[in-house]
């Protein structure tokens, strides 16, 4: 007999709700934010147990600890809520939904070996986020003053001097603070990255895909533990989609009746636009490396060739950029599936 569970989780309570294979509600109860308090609720359901949770701060660590003790766990991106709300009512929300398979987006769990690099690439993005923010600290403070400070001259140990000279007396010592941060940031963020990419170089894949136009060996590190496995993806516009880069399009008013009463499609302005629900970090990896094909011009490059052809035939800079990330993509996925190294020749007849 099938019991799907619905797992409203906190950070001290998780209010859980059981349903039968025909709604019927069976039970709810309130338990404490402990593995193996949930464990031991779970081996009282009879049955076979289908598990659905919210994705959230500890949706991660709950996949880990549950799905050994469940058939099925899924977990969902969280959507609007409306109306009346309780902890109670969203578990047996997520229990419903999940027995008529009414969730619509669920969110991707299974990292396995990928893991540890995901840590390290979000350590790296955090200190790097840190030396960015001490880095306008300090500009702030001299623009406070009103000192320009264009360029990056102002962040060099040489001629930090030079710069504090032109403060005055009573702000130095805030300065030196800043300075004597940005150098340990700095410092962490050295090690963040070496440690980020030694992980990232002991999968052959790696290589592999560093091979790849634009992309080098912090966006393949940083793309790895996101994407897991290509096979996730059944093509590549399921990939585009994923990364933030598949087009939509949005009209209304399609149709009216003609005067022989057939209905005849109305020429309507269409919205385009970029999926929202997507990856940022896949959309950043992707973007990046798109400029950075772009910035290089290189004319033997078939993907720098394309995009040139496609500004030489009237399209917009930003849409053809768009393009060439799309390309970058499918290239990624297709050298991820076949394990093969980048092939220019390969898009000759292509760009």
């Amino acid at each position: 007999m099938d019991r799907y569970i619905g797992l409203d989780a906190h950070s001290s309570s998780c209010t859980v709700a059981v349903v039968g294979p025909s709604g019927r509600r069976l039970q709810s109860q309130v338990l404490e934010t402990n593995a193996k308090v949930l464990i031991d609720f779970l081996k009282t359901i009879p049955g076979t147990l289908h598990l659905c949770l919210e994705e959230g701060t500890h949706s991660h660590w709950l996949y880990e600890v549950l799905s050994p003790h469940v058939k099925e766990l899924v977990v969902v991106a969280v959507g609007r809520s409306t109306g009346s709300k309780s902890d109670e009512r969203d578990a047996f929300g997520l229990a419903e939904a999940l027995r008529i398979g009414a969730i619509r987006t669920r969110v991707y769990k299974g990292l396995g070996e990928w893991e540890q690099l995901r840590e390290l690439t979000r350590a790296h993005a955090m200190v790097v986020s840190d030396s960015v923010r001490v880095q306008n600290r300090i500009k702030s403070l001299y623009r406070s003053r009103g000192i320009s400070t264009a360029g990056k001259d102002v962040y060099r140990s040489s001629s930090r001097e030079t710069w504090l000279d032109k403060l005055p007396e009573k702000v130095r010592p805030l300065a030196r603070i800043l300075y004597e941060e940005l150098d340990a940031v700095r410092k962490l963020q050295q090690r963040a990255e070496k440690e980020m990419l030694d992980e990232s170089h002991r999968h052959r894949i790696s290589r592999i895909l560093e091979t790849c136009p634009g992309l080098g060996p912090i966006r393949v590190a940083q793309l790895l533990p996101v994407v897991v496995m290509p096979y996730r993806f059944t093509n590549k516009r399921a990939f585009w989609a994923y990364a933030g880069l598949a087009i939509v399009m949005r009209s209304s008013s399609d149709w009216v009746r003609t005067q022989d009463g057939k209905w005849a499609r109305l020429p309507v302005q269409q919205t385009r636009g970029l999926n929202r629900n997507h990856n940022h970090t896949l959309k950043q990896v992707f973007t990046g490396a798109a400029t950075t094909v772009i910035q290089k011009s290189q004319e033997e490059e078939p993907i720098y060739r394309h995009y040139q052809q496609l500004l030489d035939g009237g399209t917009k800079p930003n849409l053809a950029k768009l393009t060439v990330a799309r390309q970058i993509a499918s290239i990624v996925l297709s050298m991820w599936r076949s394990e093969e190294v980048y092939n220019p020749t390969k898009l000759y007849k292509t760009a």
